[in-house]
């Protein structure tokens, strides 16, 4: 059987598909992709449903090798460095990956979560319905974990494509990470008119303690009007509560079902994956939106996934220095036909 094989991960490298929904009021998280608009159009550039399972790369990197034939692979990891047996490709790729071949897919100068979707299908059992791994719980993906060195990944339906890689064009990924846009609630009664301000004119620095369950933010601190506990209710990815510190935390993918902290606003579904990207250290903003504006938004993400991906021809630079040694690249010059 045709598999894709782990040879190296570093942490946070799990299989996703587009979430475990439907469980939450039995206590059970989604999970699901940090960036979902960037899971699904890697799932639509490799010809699969969006909410296929796909590998979800961390800033820990993954090398990936093939054992039983090619593999047709969608590579989309906006800022990281990607290399076949070291020649360097784009950071949106689409590739045929050969036995004994090897793709490296580390940490570069920017994001933090890549996607990596067979052309075919990663044959892994659901759990609940959904290939979602949750760690915390053990549930879903290669036996409730992480990704590690020597795991294989059976690939059924292989569609290998075309053996040259090509660069992968999605204008929609460039998305400016330093405004998050919010719908205000479903707590902000819980914060006096001033606060509400001081939340939306920030600025808010991203702390490096965020994991896949939430985002933490530093900044002047928040006050409460009516206290910091709520009784508990249902959260929803995007949620921003404001604990007692007065520091507002963002709940991503792997959060859990209910919270008991006031909900000063959510973040709209389009710019989930906007705010998941932006590394520890950088500066964000919220900006509020109405839910009319919310909708418009996501009907708008929706539609772009049913567009083509374009594709383009990967161009070579990164010519070893004895290939270029022995080409003659001034013979023209010299002989007048320049």
């Amino acid at each position: 059987m045709t598999a894709l094989v782990i040879a190296a991960a570093g942490p946070g490298i799990t299989l996703q598909d587009s979430g475990r929904n439907g469980y939450l009021r039995y206590g059970i998280t989604a999970a699901g992709p940090m960036d979902p608009l960037m899971h699904a159009t890697a799932n639509r550039a490799a010809g699969n449903a969006l909410d296929a399972t796909a590998i979800e790369i961390s800033t820990g990197g993954v090398t990936l090798s093939a054992e039983g034939g090619a593999i047709g692979l969608a590579l989309i990891a906006p800022g990281f460095r990607v290399a076949l047996d070291g020649a360097a490709l784009p950071d949106r790729t689409a590739v045929t990956l050969e036995a004994g071949r090897t793709l490296v897919v580390r940490a570069g100068d920017a994001g933090s979560w890549g996607y990596c979707a067979v052309s075919g299908r990663i044959a892994v059992a659901p759990v609940l319905g959904s290939t979602a791994t949750h760690t915390r719980s053990g549930l879903g993906g290669l036996d409730g974990r992480g990704l590690s060195a020597g795991d294989r990944l059976p690939v059924d339906e292989t569609r290998s494509g075309d053996v040259a890689s090509q660069r992968l064009v999605m204008p929609w990924l460039d998305r400016d990470p330093r405004v998050i846009r919010v719908v205000l609630g479903p707590q902000d009664d819980y914060f006096a008119a001033d606060q509400i301000d001081a939340f939306l004119a920030g600025p808010w620095t991203i702390s490096p303690r965020g994991d896949r369950m939430a985002c933490f933010l530093d900044g002047t601190p928040l006050t409460h009007a009516k206290g910091h506990d709520i009784v508990s209710d249902g959260v929803a990815m995007g949620a921003i509560q404001v604990p007692g510190n007065g520091l507002p935390i963002v709940l991503m993918a792997d959060r859990q079902s209910t919270g008991g902290y006031p909900k000063i606003a959510t973040v709209i579904g389009p710019d989930l994956g906007r705010l998941a990207q932006v590394r520890g250290g950088a500066r964000i903003a919220f900006r509020q939106v109405t839910v009319a504006e919310a909708v418009a938004a996501r009907r708008a993400e929706r539609d772009v996934l049913h567009e083509p991906v374009a594709r383009e021809p990967v161009v070579r630079t990164d010519f070893a220095s004895d290939f270029l040694l022995g080409l003659n690249l001034v013979g023209g010059v010299a002989d007048g036909r320049a």
